[in-house]
């Protein structure tokens, strides 16, 4: 199994728009980080988790001209506004499947109603084929993807788990029993926002905490923002089995 995280950023991305500060100024090509998002690929199939506002130039970046399908954490806008640029994928393959909790579908639904309406759709809209997942084991292919609930404040988020690999994003709380479904996995990717206390998202001290009650082989930060600190000067302060991800990074099971 082949990852490649596609974006590493919060929701505003990193440099923000107009910021002097000093991380969003950095020249290192690591302190560059756009919306969250992981390319996962196994066996010739490839999925995307999440496709925020960045999607389009993730995919022309990761050379990826081919999708099997979307898996959607939750339906905020830096995890979705990307929707339509599924568009060359369905020209070439077809209807392109979706993965969702219901409550997000309906979310779609209404965003982008044009492609989920079925009479006098515009030609060049794309159509997919919905899938609601709830929390429980589905299908993918040949593996069996499971879930993994999670708060975002008070919204309901779901991460997955592909085999040994477990990707989870936007979380500010994880019960016991979700995090039983996630021990000692060869891969986490959580996300660390920032140093303070944020009041939807894990900052750098309770996603250590969470790495150690999971106690996978590597553990790898994402959704980070620029007040977390430069790339390479955390990545010192951190243990010997977590790393910062990067836009770009590619890592193997």
């Amino acid at each position: 199994m082949k990852i490649t995280f596609l974006g590493t950023g919060t929701s505003q991305g990193i440099p923000i728009i107009g910021s002097t500060h000093p991380v969003c100024l950095s020249t290192n090509k690591k302190d560059k980080r756009l919306r969250v998002s992981v390319l996962v690929e196994w066996d010739g199939y490839t999925y995307v988790v999440d496709c925020g506002p960045d999607f389009r130039y993730q995919m022309l970046r990761s050379n990826c001209t081919k999708i099997d399908g979307v898996l959607f954490t939750h339906e905020h806008s830096d995890h979705t506004s990307g929707l339509d640029d599924i568009r060359p994928f369905y020209f070439r393959q077809g209807d392109i499947p979706i993965y969702a909790h219901k409550r997000v579908l309906k979310s779609l639904k209404k965003r982008f109603d044009y492609i989920f309406v079925t009479k006098n759709k515009y030609p060049g809209a794309p159509t997919v084929i919905t899938n609601r997942i709830k929390n429980r084991p589905f299908i993918l292919k040949n593996i069996e993807v499971m879930p993994i609930k999670g708060k975002h404040d008070a919204l309901s988020v779901f991460g997955f788990k592909f085999n040994d690999f477990a990707y989870l994003t936007d979380m500010k709380t994880v019960s016991d029993k979700e995090i039983e479904k996630i021990k000692h996995v060869k891969i986490l990717v959580i996300n660390a926002l920032r140093i303070d206390p944020h009041h939807s998202h894990f900052n750098l001290e309770e996603a250590l905490e969470f790495i150690n009650k999971v106690k996978p082989e590597k553990a790898y930060l994402t959704h980070i923002s620029h007040m977390l600190g430069f790339h390479d000067a955390v990545e010192k302060t951190l243990p010997k089995n977590v790393f910062l991800a990067y836009d770009g990074l590619e890592i193997t099971i």
